[in-house]
């Protein structure tokens, strides 16, 4: 096995990034884009040298990162110069840091959705503050009756009118200029549609309803906000939406980056195959009994709503499965199957996480690998001595 050839020479746990894998993700998700420009989604990597590597492609443009100190740590070491805060922010110190940097300020835009985020920012930097880039979220979810929700739960802003009442309500404040405008599908991008049965029909035909809807919307909205102030952007979709976010008009870039990695959740859509490039190794450190190899570590669980959809899956040997009683633990991850016969202290399991970015959270380093060797090691944030949340 390549990847077992490529590391020989290290000890697992560890984690790799397959940089062919990685590359032809990329290629994937500019195709898909169609000429739309990708905002890479730093969350969803979590390695300087892999965000660098996405932006040097053609196609990518700007980085959407989850939290204002992390926007101007990668602006401070040269990642990009057009940066997206992708979440409101309360952090003072980092508003302080932001208003004291002018360079900074030209280059970060941070998101707000209503008239409390300016009162944060005003309380953190005082009256008369220099001049913040913002943006203005809309909610992006599919109400399709009274009391129906369906999707993330972010923005008051849902109607075309919020947005443009918003968008005066910025424009007659002092210190602030609205750039931007952003509306997260989260039903569709972040939702697989490729699963058998009644849930898997139910869900292609919320996404088909939620899509035309939301086109309307957000085109009115967009539209609302014009009406007030010249937009340099319209964000929407992720790595699960391309396809729609890219025929919404309204729409000027598309944000992606879980698609980079291949994560296990994004196995199952219909309209995309991102290859694993991420993946991470534990070994065999019991053999209870013929057909079971204990592993070590492992229990790398992803966020979301709890069940088996968040934890690793077995990849290479083909063959294997988490037991249900135990699933992937703390110390120690029990593995079942053909394949697990075979397996001998010592030998390796390769695994993919479920998220993308997360699996950054549990080691300091990525080992890239070209064919069966190492290129080089990077460090991730976490390597970096970074933790933003």
């Amino acid at each position: 096995m390549a990847y077992d050839v490529a590391t020989k020479d290290l000890d697992p746990p560890l984690a790799i990034v397959d940089l062919d894998a990685f590359d032809a993700n990329a290629a994937d998700l500019v195709r898909r884009a169609a000429g739309r420009p990708l905002r890479v989604v730093s969350k969803s990597v979590r390695c300087r040298a892999l965000l660098e590597r996405a932006l040097e492609r053609p196609g990518f443009a700007g980085l959407m990162c989850y939290s204002l100190a992390e926007a101007l740590w990668l602006f401070e070491e040269g990642t990009s110069d057009d940066i997206v805060v992708a979440y409101p922010t309360v952090d003072h110190g980092a508003l302080r840091a932001l208003a004291a940097d002018d360079a900074a300020r030209a280059a970060i835009t941070i998101m707000v959705d209503s008239p409390e985020h300016l009162d944060v920012v005003d309380a953190a930097l005082g009256l008369g503050h220099p001049e913040i880039r913002v943006c203005i979220e809309v909610d992006a979810s599919w109400r399709p009756l009274p009391g129906v929700h369906v999707g993330t739960r972010r923005s008051p802003v849902f109607t075309p009118r919020q947005a443009g009442a918003l968008a005066r309500t910025i424009a007659a404040r002092s210190g602030f200029r609205v750039v931007g405008a952003m509306a997260y599908e989260g039903q569709i991008a972040g939702v697989p549609d490729a699963v058998g049965g009644l849930r898997g029909g139910l869900t292609r035909w919320m996404q088909r309803r939620s899509a035309a809807e939301l086109a309307r919307r957000r085109a009115a909205a967009v539209a609302a906000v014009r009406a007030v102030t010249d937009l340099e952007f319209v964000n929407g979709g992720g790595t699960g939406s391309l396809e729609s976010t890219r025929a919404d008009r309204a729409v000027t870039e598309i944000a992606a980056g879980s698609g980079l990695l291949g994560p296990a959740l994004f196995a199952r859509y219909s309209r995309f195959t991102p290859r694993p490039a991420a993946l991470f190794a534990l070994p065999v450190v019991h053999k209870p009994v013929r057909g079971i190899a204990t592993l070590f570590a492992g229990g790398y669980i992803a966020s979301g709503a709890a069940g088996p959809s968040r934890l690793p899956s077995p990849y290479l040997p083909e063959g294997l499965q988490l037991l249900g009683v135990e699933g992937a633990g703390e110390v120690q991850t029990p593995v079942t199957g053909k394949a697990a016969r075979a397996l001998r202290l010592g030998d390796r399991v390769w695994f993919r996480h479920a998220k993308a970015g997360e699996l950054a959270e549990r080691f300091a380093g990525y080992h890239l690998i070209s064919g069966d060797r190492v290129e080089r090691t990077v460090p991730t944030y976490r390597g970096e001595g970074k933790a933003f949340g």
